[in-house]
């Protein structure tokens, strides 16, 4: 089942996306560790990052050049986006590595030239968009002229920035549209998520939804399930004490290893909207309370709180003709233990 398929299809859980970034630390054997830690774990696919320095930003010294506060206080974005970005050179050898190890790979590209690279290098099954570059037109149209699904994050946007990306991507074909819920914070808390803001996405945009989860723990991407969350994004790293740029916020392989099996307990208890009780309930019912005789019966003696007492279990009548025998006289005798039938009204 290709990747768009599984986040369509309602039935299956959630797809988990593990996101490499900048952990490989210019380390391509650092970065396949990562994505077979990945594959290992039970992630369904893995996703890189497309760009250069030169293609993100310009090699300038001056203040709005500069990180303010945050994870990456004072560092130069040109130099950041160095130390963090994807070779070309590597995408095809990762991409060959994660399929043979059975995980898909796709990117996020960051220009309309990364869209073409990764057109020839890699072949994508679907793109990702930032949430930063969601007002990046020019990059939403070139990435819905591949014809491939796009899913988008939301971080930051407002619904009229939503609204016109979605509406870029549509009338420039893409072949569907997935927008993520996102807190564009690095690491992120987990109020102001607005996870109830899924559901209203969902409806406005017509879509499926997700999640592109920034925080430490995986709570808030497991709540997600429950609100409609097709596809849920983690940064992961092989070692957060490596110190990957990214590490600060990103899973571990055996956090990443309960993401999976969490989120899938999660949507396996999802169900079906139906009222009523399940077929492990089914099973319990014998334990509920019905009429039984508490003392010898005799045929023609009157039902009494004396002679009949509602217990367990529920091979007798039902508690609420209760009332209804009381008073009544026996057509039958019983002994005590034995549940009244049918036949004794």
């Amino acid at each position: 089942m290709s990747l768009i398929d599984r986040i369509r299809d309602p039935e299956t859980p959630p797809l988990i996306v593990a996101e490499l970034s900048g952990n490989h630390g210019q380390d391509i054997e650092t970065a396949k560790r990562i994505i077979a830690a990945a594959a290992k774990a039970g992630a369904d696919a893995v996703k890189l990052q497309t760009y250069t320095p030169d293609s993100i930003t310009l090699d300038s010294d001056s203040e709005e050049f500069t990180v303010q506060g945050g994870l990456w206080h004072g560092r130069r974005l040109y130099e950041l986006y160095g130390e963090a970005c994807t070779p070309y050179e590597w995408h095809a050898p990762l991409a060959d590595f994660a399929r043979q190890l059975g995980i898909e790979i796709f990117s996020t590209p960051f220009d309309e030239s990364a869209v073409d690279f990764l057109e020839s290098a890699i072949q994508p099954e679907l793109y990702k968009i930032s949430s930063f570059e969601l007002t990046h037109i020019p990059l939403l149209k070139r990435t819905a002229q591949t014809g491939k699904p796009v899913v988008l994050s939301t971080g930051m946007a407002t619904e009229t920035e939503i609204e016109e990306a979605v509406s870029t991507l549509r009338n420039n074909g893409a072949a569907e549209v997935v927008l993520l819920k996102c807190v564009s914070a690095y690491p992120s808390e987990p109020e102001g998520f607005n996870l109830r803001s899924m559901q209203s996405i969902a409806q406005r945009f017509d879509c499926s939804t997700g999640l592109s989860d920034h925080t430490l723990t995986n709570e808030i991407a497991i709540a997600s399930v429950a609100l409609g969350a097709r596809l849920i994004e983690k940064h992961v790293t092989d070692s957060r004490a490596a110190g990957g740029i990214d590490a600060g916020f990103s899973l571990e392989p055996p956090e990443l290893a309960s993401l999976v099996t969490q989120t899938r307990r999660a949507h396996a208890a999802l169900g079906s909207p139906t009222i009523g009780c399940s077929i492990q309930d089914q099973k319990q019912t014998h334990f509920r309370r019905s009429i039984y005789a508490s003392a010898d019966i005799q045929a023609g003696e009157v039902f009494s709180v004396e002679n009949l007492r509602i217990v367990r279990p529920s091979t007798g009548l039902a508690p609420k003709l209760w009332e209804q025998l009381i008073g009544q006289k026996a057509k039958r005798s019983l002994s005590a233990g034995t549940p009244l039938g049918e036949q004794d009204l």
